[in-house]
């Protein structure tokens, strides 16, 4: 019987990508909205991995619960996020959306790093 180290254990656990995700489809919807309340459908769709269909389907359930309200502008929607509205799941129902919503920052750019030498004239 072969026996793994942890540092075996640690190096195959960083090169499998595991197939699920801490969030869900709804909170990655809400989470594109919140970034860009103009955003279409499709690029939902595209963005979270999802149809249009699906897409289309969890902002209707965002929108029945309240989370989201949805105006029209021309022929696009433009999404409003209600960040006081509370969490669903009984573990966090104490929180609101607001407390999540660094998640909805957009990713900050890695610094880039000094190229030249110092003390080179």
């Amino acid at each position: 019987m072969r026996h793994r180290t942890a540092a075996h254990n640690r190096v195959v656990a960083e090169t499998v990508k595991p197939d699920w995700t801490f969030l869900t489809n709804h909170g990655h919807v809400l989470l594109l909205i919140a970034r860009t309340p103009d955003i279409r459908l499709a690029q939902i769709a595209q963005q979270v991995g999802i149809g249009e269909r699906a897409a289309h389907r969890i902002v209707e359930d965002l929108v029945r619960a309240e989370y989201l309200t949805r105006r029209r502008v021309g022929r696009r929607s433009v999404y409003t996020v209600d960040l006081d509205r509370r969490l669903r799941h009984p573990l966090e129902a104490h929180r609101t959306l607001r407390s999540i919503g660094a998640l909805a920052e957009p990713p900050v750019a890695e610094p880039a790093l000094a190229t030249a030498s110092h003390g080179d004239s």
